[in-house]
């Protein structure tokens, strides 16, 4: 595992609420934060279930200067990144943390300000006087960008957004960075916020589920929406433990391919997502019958989960494919679109520092037609300090895997 990034900060904004530590705590817990939200009017939709971040905490402005001017998922990125870059140990960030070091901020959006931009345009009727902030933040680069002001970082920032394996592709840049000398410390993440135009599109296609997401049971019936965002701070494993910093885990690899096939389904047989595990693992140095453990795509859609299923089957085989236990953190906070392989691996470092795979809320049959085993109930144990797997499928084909593994190891 030559080249691995040791990951010493963790920052997350979720639906259980603002820090990594409610996240990790509901996940393994086995909790469900999907359910009634009013981020904006949802009566005209066939749905109302959606996993929404609870208000801020008291006192959460004071600490960030323009705190008032960020849009909504500016600040669920730029909280993440102050969490985790003080927990690395690197203080606040801006002058007092991140000064003089060549650092870079690698992240992924989808949304962006588009819930304030939906606010400007029907602002835009006679009598009322639309914010024009809300349109300079419609751009899916607002959410990195505001981390990279918040904490002073000057070195390159880098948006993705490639739709649900944007947070997947931000982590393997970020890494890439570390690894070619272009940063020292990379702050890689993203934030995504609900709103309308995400929401009512996916009701369109009868992608989204009356019910909190089931992934992989049986009467799954689709995916559910979710917001927040999450900050990994990255470091070259031997300049972290040389500033006595104490990793978390540590990014091996990370592989990216696409399918080609078609804008919205995946390919039937999972083949872009077999062949995005199969560089992961190749990156970083793994064979498949050392990973230990998966944390899934998982959106509970019919066609998703067969299709990850199948890539899953073609690189570790069916019988052993069905032992991995298998993690599916979007039945728990939803998903969270071009953030949504950010807050993932969030949850893997979770797991690997807790040494348990996370549950999924509800119990319900695995469909025998996608017989992953899925963790439900309480947590499962992780015998040993093996590798995990965690995997994106997007939308236009696009499929990104990283590969984690404990700081032991």
């Amino acid at each position: 595992m030559n080249g691995a990034a040791a990951v010493t900060g963790l920052g997350a904004v979720s639906p259980f609420g603002w820090g990594a530590g409610p996240f990790a705590d509901g996940l393994l817990a086995g909790a469900g934060a999907i359910g009634e939200f009013d981020r904006f009017d949802h009566a005209a939709y066939r749905t109302h279930v959606a996993g929404q971040v609870p208000p801020e905490p008291a006192g959460l402005a004071a600490r960030q200067p323009c705190w008032r001017r960020l849009t909504l998922a500016e600040r669920f990125a730029v909280a993440a990144a102050a969490e985790a870059v003080a927990g690395a140990g690197f203080g606040g960030g801006g002058t007092t943390g991140l000064a003089g070091r060549r650092a870079g901020v690698f992240f992924s959006s989808s949304t962006g300000g588009m819930l304030e931009g939906e606010e400007f345009y029907a602002a835009l009727e006679p009598r009322r006087r639309p914010r024009l902030r809300g349109m300079v933040a419609q751009q899916v680069s607002a959410p990195g960008e505001a981390v990279a002001r918040a904490l002073g970082v000057t070195g390159p920032v880098e948006t993705v957004s490639s739709a649900c394996a944007s947070g997947t592709l931000a982590l393997g840049l970020a890494l890439d960075a570390l690894r070619g000398g272009e940063v020292d410390v990379a702050i890689a993440g993203g934030a995504d916020v609900l709103c309308r135009i995400t929401y009512a599109g996916f009701n369109s296609l009868r992608s989204v589920d009356e019910r909190p997401c089931r992934p992989f049971r049986a009467d799954r019936a689709g995916l559910s929406l979710g917001e927040g965002a999450a900050a990994l701070v990255l470091e070259r494993a031997e300049d972290a433990l040389a500033r006595g910093a104490r990793p978390r885990a540590l990014l091996a690899g990370a592989g990216a391919a696409a399918d080609a096939h078609h804008m919205t389904a995946p390919h039937p047989e999972g083949d872009g997502a077999a062949r995005a595990i199969a560089a992961a693992l190749a990156d970083a140095g793994v064979a498949a019958g050392e990973i230990g453990s998966l944390n899934a795509h998982g959106t509970g859609t019919p066609h998703n989960d067969l299709a990850e299923w199948r890539a899953l089957a073609r690189v570790f085989g069916a019988e052993r494919a069905r032992e991995l236990p298998l993690a599916a953190t979007k039945a728990c906070v939803g998903h969270l679109l071009g953030s949504a392989g950010a807050l993932e691996a969030a949850a893997a470092v979770v797991c690997l520092e807790r040494g348990a795979v996370h549950p999924a809320p509800g119990g319900g049959a695995v469909d025998p037609e996608t017989p992953a085993a899925l963790v439900l109930g309480r947590p499962r144990p992780l015998a040993g300090a093996a590798p995990l797997l965690s995997l994106n499928l997007a939308f236009g084909g696009c499929n990104a895997a990283l590969v984690l593994v404990p700081a032991s190891a």
